[in-house]
């Protein structure tokens, strides 16, 4: 091996190592858009907290289904005179889709300790637009800011009309439900002090 042949090689395997660098590229030229988004986030394995809610088990970092909600864990709908559990409905159904399978999310933004996401797997191209099909989540009411996605109006719009899971019910809204029993909460507090 010459000379030359050795310092190429060489060159070659420092710009391989980490924290190497061998050449920066010139800064974008003006008028070229760069989107400002997060980077794609590694694929997760996940514990499901509520309906709308999960953990990764690696991280521990908190994730809320974007655009959507869901009964409480407590929370019951009637179907005629017969009340059924919708709250655990929405959890067993998240638990099903997410079992022993890898998560894929986009971070949509942060919510104080939870990560807001739209998340996929193999067998569901969007959870929460799914959930909105199946009748096991509504709408969450938008906050400003927030990205309307038209196929979850559309998903939630034909479960109502085929009277698919809470559609086929009578139900409070979930957060309806929870403002409510916070009260009720906070009320039985001062009553026992």
């Amino acid at each position: 091996m010459t000379q030359l042949e050795t310092i190429v090689i060489a060159t070659a395997g420092l710009a391989l190592l980490p924290g190497v660098a061998v050449a920066q590229s010139a800064p974008a030229p003006s008028g070229i858009y760069t989107p400002k988004t997060q980077p794609q986030q590694p694929p997760l394995r996940v514990e499901v907290i509520d309906g709308a809610r999960f953990r990764d088990i690696e991280t521990r970092i908190v994730y809320r289904l974007y655009g959507i909600d869901t009964c409480a864990p407590g929370q019951t709908a009637r179907l005629g005179r017969q009340p059924w559990p919708c709250g655990a409905m929405a959890v067993a159904w998240l638990v099903t889709a997410t079992l022993n399978k890898w998560l894929a999310c986009g971070c949509v933004r942060a919510d104080g300790e939870e990560q807001i996401v739209r998340c996929a797997t193999a067998g569901h191209a969007d959870l929460a637009a799914d959930m909105l099909h199946d009748g096991v989540a509504v709408l969450a009411p938008s906050r400003p800011g927030d990205l309307e996605i038209p196929s979850y109006a559309a998903a939630q719009a034909e479960a109502r009309k085929a009277y698919r899971g809470l559609w086929s019910s009578t139900f409070e809204m979930p957060w309806e439900w929870r403002a409510r029993h916070d009260r009720q909460s906070a009320s039985d507090t001062e009553v026992v002090r």
